[in-house]
């Protein structure tokens, strides 16, 4: 057991991550996962290595200037703080007004009146302003009725990068249609490369979702179903999708599993009524991860991949196995395949999450650039 304690753990990254941007690299714009992965080593239960991860992450690759607040945003006025979405100019004056809101009301209060707000850009910097938020929640949730200020901070942080990466994908989703999650994927056309892969070629299908066949018939395509079964169908599927693409670059596709699993541990502080709107959106949001990444169905679905490739590591190695690679991505999707697991035992969750501890590079003892950023830019 480690003799530091989740709560203080969390804590204690937070001071020492407090001084960064929300965004990293040289010619990149890659979000800020330092928060985000030393909360989820904390869950991993190496509450001991969460401080030795952050000088690790912080090494690895620099970060930008944490943006200033210039102009105030009117949370009551809708012509103030609408144009300012999507707009990361101004993420400072975002991360002013959140802070504003939680000093003055409940942190579930603030989340559930600017959850529906924030919805329709769900994509915001590949979801990271969704999972971000996520985590903090997590821990405000574990805090009780003592949240610290660092841990209202965060949660500012994420609310204000989902509001300043703001990013509306083409269509309206609904649930509304006759289909499962994995016959959905299974229905959905992909489009075959005409030249080489590459992040171009992924921001184009990206920039062009709605001249793309099958996507916006996907839309409606899915069935309603209590959110917990259709987070678990996504979750699972995705797991599925990620073992079945190893010639795709192995990022953006974890977002697949991370995402939905992010909203589970947002959900039970909405109103049930954010919960099909939520859903809907996820799944638009896998559609596109779908089309921009996957150029035919790979190995999807195939029945090898539900015993899991040979070597999977016990349930019980993969997490101290996640934390010694370092890199915050495989301790992320690493995290969320065992919390997935825990609810719907399936042997494509650990195998997933070892397929991309072999797939992912470590991030180095002494720094350097990293997975993500050696990718420059495959849409972090």
């Amino acid at each position: 057991m480690p003799s530091i304690s989740y709560h203080d753990a969390v804590n204690d990254a937070l001071e020492r991550l407090e001084d960064l941007g929300y965004e990293r690299g040289v010619g990149v714009d890659l979000a800020n996962h330092g928060p985000m992965g030393a909360e989820a080593v904390a869950v991993l239960g190496h509450g001991d290595e969460v401080a030795r991860w952050v000088r690790r992450y912080r090494r690895a690759l620099d970060h930008h200037e944490p943006p200033a607040a210039r102009f105030a945003l009117d949370p009551a006025d809708e012509t103030s703080w609408r144009p300012a979405l999507g707009d990361f100019g101004r993420a400072g004056d975002w991360e002013e007004l959140f802070a504003r809101e939680l000093a003055d009301a409940s942190w579930r209060d603030v989340l559930a009146r600017w959850w529906p707000r924030l919805l329709p850009g769900l994509f915001a910097g590949l979801t990271h302003g969704l999972i971000r938020t996520a985590h903090a929640v997590r821990g405000l949730d574990a805090a009780g009725d003592a949240p610290t200020r660092l841990q209202l901070d965060e949660l500012a942080r994420g609310l204000a990068y989902w509001a300043a990466r703001h990013h509306e994908l083409p269509g309206a989703p609904a649930l509304r249609g006759p289909r499962t999650v994995p016959a959905a994927v299974a229905a959905l056309p992909r489009v075959p490369l005409d030249g080489p892969r590459g992040p171009a070629v992924a921001r184009g299908r990206l920039d062009a979702l709605d001249r793309l066949p099958g996507y916006t018939d996907s839309l409606g395509w899915l069935a309603p179903h209590p959110a917990a079964r259709l987070l678990s169908d996504m979750t699972l599927q995705f797991a599925d999708v990620y073992l079945g693409h190893p010639e795709v670059f192995p990022v953006p596709l974890v977002h697949g599993v991370t995402a939905p699993a992010a909203a589970r541990l947002v959900l039970p502080h909405l109103p049930p009524e954010l919960y099909e709107p939520t859903l809907a959106k996820l799944w638009q949001v896998q559609a596109a991860f779908l089309l921009a990444f996957t150029t035919d169905r790979g190995d999807e679905g195939t029945t090898a991949r539900r015993t899991g490739p040979d070597g999977t590591p016990p349930l019980d190695e993969l997490g101290a196995r996640a934390v010694e690679h370092g890199d915050e991505h495989v301790i992320k999707f690493t995290e969320a395949c065992l919390r997935e697991y825990a609810l719907r035992p399936d042997p494509r969750y650990p195998a997933a999450a070892y397929a991309a501890q072999c797939r992912i590079p470590r991030l180095a003892e002494g720094g350097g650039v990293g997975a993500v950023a050696a990718a420059a830019g495959a849409a972090d």
